[in-house]
């Protein structure tokens, strides 16, 4: 889905983006995925998002005329914590990073709750991605070797690269 607006966090290490398919989305600006993933159900079309300063919230402006504040970190809690209560957080953050290599772990981190037509219009999507794959792969079988090149997904819809 298109992507309306961009903002970076404070720190540079994040940006989250609105779209045109009633989504907020908070990447890393290293990955290829989403670390969060925010919808409504009521929602419109996102036309505008920004970080607050201290980059613990989004601010989002959709086509409902409505502002809503999302918190920057799902599972971090807004009021304020014991002690103890921090310490468990921080004893969980550590257990995520130590065994996030496993399987199971991985399953579970990745996974986000999407809404009906945001999966339906993904697997449309993914059909589409391997039917174009599997023609060019034909094109490159039934052609001479080298005329057909091999391009990254990533690359193939990157229209100009600025200086």
């Amino acid at each position: 889905s298109s992507v309306l607006d961009i903002d970076f966090s404070p720190t540079g290490r994040e940006f989250v983006s609105g779209s045109y398919d009633r989504t907020v989305r908070i990447f890393r600006y290293n990955e290829g995925r989403s670390r969060e993933v925010y919808h409504g159900k009521r929602m419109q079309r996102i036309w505008s998002v920004l970080f607050s300063g201290d980059s613990r919230y989004v601010l989002s402006a959709s086509d409902d005329f409505n502002i809503r504040l999302w918190k920057a970190n799902a599972s971090e809690s807004v009021k304020p914590q014991l002690p103890r209560e921090k310490r468990k957080q921080e004893y969980e953050t550590k257990l995520k990073d130590r065994f996030k290599d496993t399987p199971e772990v991985k399953r579970i981190a990745r996974h986000r709750h999407l809404p009906k037509a945001i999966l339906k219009a993904t697997k449309i999507k993914g059909i589409i991605k391997s039917s174009k794959k599997r023609k060019e792969d034909n094109v490159r079988k039934h052609s001479k070797k080298g005329e057909v090149p091999y391009v990254a997904e990533r690359k193939k819809n990157v229209v100009t690269v600025m200086k």
